[in-house]
């Protein structure tokens, strides 16, 4: 990584300045009231919620949830990695990387598995291989689409929203 790479919790002041880095991009998606609600949810223990920054600027974030939304990790205690995001332009640095590394080893704190949810298209394909290199095998339900599986023969729309959900188990 070049520059000083630095990860925190995130604080009270950065939900304006994470949705305006986004909204910058043309992202309608990441929301003031999104990161609000983080706060509110790592303040309750359910959520953590890491920042990276670089030389003091704001480069991505990652989410952990404690109690996966997805019901399949839920039942049997797997805590879901969501919503890690780079800024493009500090996108290759490690950034990504050294995200996952943290809040992986912050679900390692309570057990041996973590899983996630990758999305189908394209823009994903460098997400996608980077859970491969990691460790990271489909849990073998198949596509989920908004959180539920999608039955063969089913018609879906490929957005945000059709996903692979993943998992790593780690070595104890």
């Amino acid at each position: 990584m070049s520059g000083s790479v630095t990860l925190r919790s995130l604080a009270a002041h950065d939900p304006e300045p994470i949705a305006a880095a986004f909204t910058a991009l043309g992202w309608t998606s990441k929301p003031v009231a999104q990161f609000h609600d983080y706060l509110t949810e790592q303040s309750a223990g359910t959520r953590v919620c890491l920042v990276a920054e670089q030389d003091g600027t704001f480069a991505g974030y990652c989410t952990l949830l404690w109690t996966a939304a997805y019901e399949p990790f839920r039942s049997n205690g797997i805590p879901e990695i969501q919503d890690l995001n780079v800024l493009p332009r500090y996108r290759n640095l490690g950034i990504g990387t050294a995200l996952l590394d943290a809040v992986e080893a912050t679900a390692r704190q309570r057990g041996n598995r973590v899983g996630l949810g990758v999305g189908l298209y394209s823009d994903y394909g460098p997400a996608q291989r980077l859970y491969v290199r990691r460790g990271y095998v489909p849990d073998g339900r198949g596509i989920v689409y908004d959180g539920s599986p999608v039955e063969p023969g089913s018609t879906i729309s490929v957005d945000d929203a059709a996903v692979l959900m993943l998992i790593r188990e780690f070595a104890m």
